[in-house]
């Protein structure tokens, strides 16, 4: 059976419209209104909480986040706190696991490996984390960070690697509620000189269409959205 992606390259969205947007499709898709989709984005500055609300893993009172320029949001996804900001691509699929025959588990993995074959492109090593590790990982760095909602079958947020974002908004967090680890990117990580971060977000967006499966693909960009 022939499945199709919608993928839609969106540039940079301020978080609160992508988590609205999340939730309109994840509607659309629960209702059979729309294919599975696929969004390809990036954030300006901000923290996130996940639905367990480890707000003690924000090491700077509130008033600080303001004057670095920096949101912070709860959100109902999995995982602890993590950073999202410039120069990391982010992608999430509101897909129908039902569709596609796969359990939460399975999809989690499939969304690690999606990230650990993009930096293998570059000859970088990523590898899934120890039990209660999650993301994806190079030795004891962590290079890309997964947070995912499933509601009725139908998913939401996903997966953010690290191109090149600014790594010191990490040290104003436990990133993932994990102390004594440190968080890395591709550009510190690689041997070669990488490609424009458009590049590197294509090759994102093929990882995860080939890792699950989809045979067709429909492409917008900003201009059409």
């Amino acid at each position: 059976m022939r499945r199709s992606v919608e993928v839609w390259k969106m540039g940079t969205v301020n978080y609160l419209e992508a988590l609205k947007l999340q939730e309109k499709l994840a509607s659309d898709r629960k209702a059979l209104k729309i294919t599975d989709t696929l969004l390809s984005l990036q954030h300006p500055p901000t923290y996130t909480l996940g639905k367990r609300q480890t707000v003690h893993n924000l090491l700077i009172p509130d008033s600080e986040l303001k004057a670095m320029g920096v949101e912070l949001h709860y959100t109902q996804r999995g995982g602890d706190i993590t950073f999202h900001g410039p120069h990391q691509a982010i992608l999430y699929p509101i897909v129908s696991l039902r569709d596609i025959g796969l359990g939460a588990r399975t999809y989690v993995e499939k969304l690690e490996l999606t990230m650990i074959e993009l930096a293998s492109i570059y000859g970088v090593k990523a590898q899934v984390g120890k039990r209660c590790e999650t993301g994806v990982w190079v030795e004891d760095r962590k290079i890309g960070a997964i947070g995912v909602r499933i509601s009725s079958g139908i998913t939401s947020h996903g997966l953010a690697f690290n191109m090149d974002p600014d790594l010191n908004y990490f040290k104003h967090i436990v990133p993932c509620g994990i102390a004594d680890k440190d968080v890395t990117s591709l550009k510190k990580e690689a041997d070669v000189e990488l490609p424009a971060e458009e590049v590197i977000q294509e090759q994102l967006i093929a990882c995860f269409v080939r890792i699950f499966g989809y045979n067709d693909v429909i492409l917008k960009d900003k201009s059409v959205l």
